[in-house]
């Protein structure tokens, strides 16, 4: 049973999980681009080896929210990305939250971040922060030292005195809008959103992660105009309040063993990608 429970786990998070070799070198050179491509947007390939042309970028704040660390040039993504992160702000906002942090999305032309992520190649990805407490408007330079402290008890068995009600009614919020694909969280979170809200159809979204005790990663799905975007996995069905949840808490999943290197040479960037990185 445990076996099969790992598989679940792995299956469901491979665009996250399965990390080529070469994705996670100290620097690449899609690091090192510092705009877009002109043109429509297109987001070629998958969240974990892909690119994005015509990406458009995050205003560095706006209603509801403030993008931190801008020094890292990572708050680009797809139009409708960028769409929803601000919707969900003021939705978030007018639900009488503080100003959301806002994390990382992507690169200005996606592509293997040099440190940090497996993912958030295509410009499908991003990261809020579970911050609600209330914050001041702060200028950039304060926002490159932001720290948020984690939700989630030491044993990760379940969150801590910081998470509130408001923190599960945000997370229902994102998983609740149009075209989200999935919302990853600590097990530690989804342990406790499933004791409050066990057989709510949104939980069917909420997925349980390594990490993520003090953000939530969203992911939304292929847009329409991008015919080489590779879908991420299927969701399974029903709540994922599950014996697969609790598979987290095993020795097995807290002390994974070492990945063997796949036979091979790793899986390559798409070919439109690289056409990409070589344009000016």
């Amino acid at each position: 049973m445990a076996l099969i429970l790992r598989l679940l786990a792995l299956l469901l998070l491979a665009p996250i999980a399965q990390v080529p070799t070469a994705q996670a070198q100290p620097m690449t050179p899609w690091a090192t681009l510092g705009t877009p491509t002109p043109g429509p947007a297109r987001v070629i390939g998958s969240t974990v080896l892909g690119c994005i042309a015509g990406a458009a970028q995050l205003p560095p704040e706006g209603p509801g929210y403030q993008a931190v660390r801008l020094s890292r040039n990572r708050h680009w993504g797809h139009p409708d990305l960028i769409r929803f992160t601000r919707d969900l702000a003021q939705r978030s906002r007018a639900m009488g939250n503080p100003d959301l942090w806002i994390g990382d999305l992507a690169q200005p032309r996606g592509g293997p971040m040099p440190n940090m992520h497996a993912s958030h190649q295509s410009g499908l990805d991003v990261d809020i922060w579970l911050d609600l407490t209330p914050k001041p408007a702060m200028s950039r330079a304060a926002r490159e030292e932001i720290d948020p402290p984690s939700l989630v008890l030491p044993d990760q068995t379940g969150v801590n005195a910081r998470f509130t009600p408001a923190h599960a009614r945000l997370i229902r919020l994102a998983a609740e809008s149009p075209g989200v694909h999935l919302v990853l969280v600590n097990h530690g979170i989804k342990r406790s959103l499933c004791a409050m809200h066990r057989g709510e159809g949104w939980l069917h979204r909420v997925r349980p992660w390594r990490g993520h005790d003090s953000h939530m990663h969203i992911r939304i799905r292929c847009p329409q105009g991008s015919p080489d975007c590779r879908e991420a996995n299927p969701i399974p069905a029903g709540d994922g309040c599950d014996a697969s949840l609790e598979w987290w808490l095993s020795d097995e999943a807290r002390r994974p063993p070492p990945r063997p290197r796949p036979p091979g040479p790793p899986p390559a960037l798409p070919a439109a990608c690289t056409a990409l990185l070589r344009l000016p």
